[in-house]
């Protein structure tokens, strides 16, 4: 039975989403915002052969925290962890926007990453709280709009302010943004703490060693992944840091199983068959949409020699194909309350545009036909979490 609060939350929703929107979007761009200035960046700051880790950096932190924010909101409530989301992301903002060289950016990167992650996270668990289960595929469609405009447009802007007043301000005009989204979630969203126990019997209900052991997993799994990747497989830091990366996770599961008494990926979500084959879905398209997001625009400037403006408009497919994917996923699971096909048919066109990329040869700014196919589905990889019920969402949160 829902309680009153959450009743009163979904009569609010229209009012809700907007609020909330800002953060996505926010989010979202910021994930991709660097890919058309980052040599710019690196130019300017006199270390080209560290730009990869200014996106490496943020993306660290944000994977690694995002499992964490799952169990923190259901102990300290949505809104205190979205709102101390936006206070994290938009400081670390700032911080870049300042940065005197790489190893500040870099830091500053690392700190933002830890409030990205609550930002869409906490989001999803809390359109699982409000949304009955029927609607979550419109809703969550208007999300993916939002999340897709996002990463759609954060390349473009950024080479829009990095080619005409400066790269820096692609990150200081985030922080008003974030402050916006932080009045508006403080108005709109009346969702209060599910626990009403002290903040220090709230404290010591953290999973703090299966915390501490999941985020050293996924940072040298990460850290590993890039070294091997920009420098060499065989370099001692990379074999050092996928090792200890494999040891860490097998830790964390029996940490979670054996050790914890409210762990933040319980035993039954882990080895779930269903959502095993999910998290190997979303690990291997979104790794690979990434890797196009990324590549595609240094291939415009380096070969077709265009400014960072134009390598960043040139993007623009994502955006329609992101957005039209979104409606049409949304729509058709309101209409039929199924998903299963949906989500084959979508994966299906990812990888095939993915494929036609890979194989193509010739000026890869001629074949818009591929780069939507394989953008077409980026966000409708989520669709299948929104068919379970609300109770595994914050589990699920790492995803």
């Amino acid at each position: 039975m829902q309680s009153k609060d959450t009743t009163e939350a979904r009569n609010k929703l229209r009012y809700i989403v907007p609020a909330i929107s800002i953060g996505i979007f926010l989010s979202a761009a910021d994930q991709t915002i660097i890919v058309a200035s980052s040599g710019k960046i690196g130019s300017d700051l006199k270390a080209l052969n560290l730009t990869s880790w200014i996106a490496t950096s943020y993306f660290l932190t944000l994977t690694s925290f995002q499992p964490l924010y799952g169990k923190l909101s259901d102990i300290f409530g949505r809104k205190a962890c979205l709102l101390w989301a936006y206070a994290i992301f938009g400081t670390g903002c700032l911080g870049c926007g300042l940065s005197q060289n790489i190893y500040h950016l870099i830091a500053a990167r690392v700190f933002q990453g830890i409030g990205g992650g609550g930002m869409t996270t906490v989001v999803s668990i809390l359109m699982s709280d409000i949304v009955p289960l029927r609607d979550r595929g419109v809703w969550q469609g208007v999300v993916n709009i939002i999340y897709a405009t996002g990463s759609g447009t954060g390349a473009p802007l950024g080479g829009i302010l990095a080619d005409y007043i400066g790269w820096r301000w692609a990150f200081i005009a985030q922080v008003p943004l974030c402050i916006l989204a932080f009045i508006a979630v403080s108005i709109m969203l009346d969702i209060p703490s599910r626990e009403d126990s002290h903040w220090k019997d709230k404290l010591r209900r953290i999973d703090f060693p299966g915390a501490i052991v999941l985020v050293g997993a996924v940072l040298g799994f990460l850290l590993g992944l890039d070294r091997g990747s920009n420098v060499s497989w065989t370099l001692p830091i990379t074999i050092i840091s996928l090792s200890v990366s494999i040891v860490l996770f097998a830790l964390f599961i029996i940490v979670e199983i054996y050790y914890a008494a409210e762990p933040f990926a319980p035993g039954h979500i882990i080895f779930n068959r269903t959502f095993m084959a999910a998290y190997g879905c979303n690990f291997f398209s979104f790794g690979g949409w990434l890797a196009a997001l990324f590549y595609i625009p240094l291939y415009f400037q380096a070969v077709d020699g265009v400014s960072a403006t134009v390598a960043g408009l040139r993007l623009l497919p994502c955006i329609l194909a992101a957005v039209s994917g979104s409606l049409f996923a949304g729509f058709v699971m309101k209409w039929t309350g199924k998903f299963y096909w949906l989500t084959v048919i979508a994966y299906s066109l990812l990888t095939l545009g993915l494929a036609i990329i890979t194989l193509f040869s010739g000026g890869v700014a001629d074949s818009l036909v591929a780069f939507i196919l394989g953008t077409y589905p980026t966000l409708v990889l989520m669709i299948w979490q929104w068919s379970q019920p609300a109770h595994t969402c914050s589990g699920l949160s790492d995803l």
